[in-house]
């Protein structure tokens, strides 16, 4: 483990954190103590958000400053709803900005692909000899589709299907009933598989 690795498995463990409200309220009254505050509460979160991305920590690093920056900005006038989603969703497009940016002609990596049971249906069966292409594709249109998600759900999708969260931690997160983040995620996929005919990736 690399020093940024070991310096931000230290950060965003233990301690007692801020209410999100409180954390919004603070980025409203422009009090620097709302970063510092996300960071001991999310960092460690963000952080893992980028790494599955761009697999280095100094970018990593980076695109967690860019985010606290692009937050700051954001909030006032934005008054996110769910706070940790809000977080999620800035840091996954300034991650896969980057990631764009350092790698043009690498494949894809794995971890922004979907491959869980549940998503079998809405995924390409047999990739065919061009599987490079064909998963640099999907992934394309995975992320497009996800930036047309409402926040909670873009969270939901990322925490069932990119951390493969129980639906009942999901709940949880959300103060929401377990009924509820299944009749979301059904939904979402639902969309998923339209959206992939629609790119002509899958055919139904």
């Amino acid at each position: 483990m690399n020093q940024n690795q070991e310096k931000r498995t230290a950060r965003g463990d233990g301690g007692v954190h801020l209410p999100d409200d409180t954390i919004v309220e603070l980025y409203w009254n422009r009090n620097e103590k709302a970063i510092a505050e996300t960071d001991r509460k999310y960092g460690k979160y963000l952080f893992t958000i980028a790494y599955n991305i761009v697999h280095d920590s100094m970018d990593c690093e980076e695109c967690l400053n860019d985010t606290y920056l692009g937050v700051w900005n954001k909030i006032p006038p934005t008054r996110p709803t769910i706070f940790q989603a809000f977080l999620s969703r800035i840091m996954r497009n300034i991650a896969i900005n980057r990631y764009k940016h350092n790698t043009v002609d690498k494949k894809v990596p794995s971890e922004l692909l979907i491959s869980l049971e549940e998503l079998d249906t809405c995924m390409v069966s047999d990739p065919s000899a061009q599987e490079e292409q064909v998963i640099r594709q999907l992934s394309d249109a995975l992320n497009a589709y996800l930036d047309t998600l409402t926040e909670r759900e873009e969270f939901v999708f990322v925490c069932r299907y990119y951390y493969a969260d129980k639906i009942t931690t999901i709940a949880k997160m959300l103060k929401i009933s377990e009924k509820t983040v299944s009749r979301e995620l059904a939904a979402i996929r639902e969309g998923l598989r339209a959206h992939l005919e629609k790119e002509g990736i899958f055919h139904g």
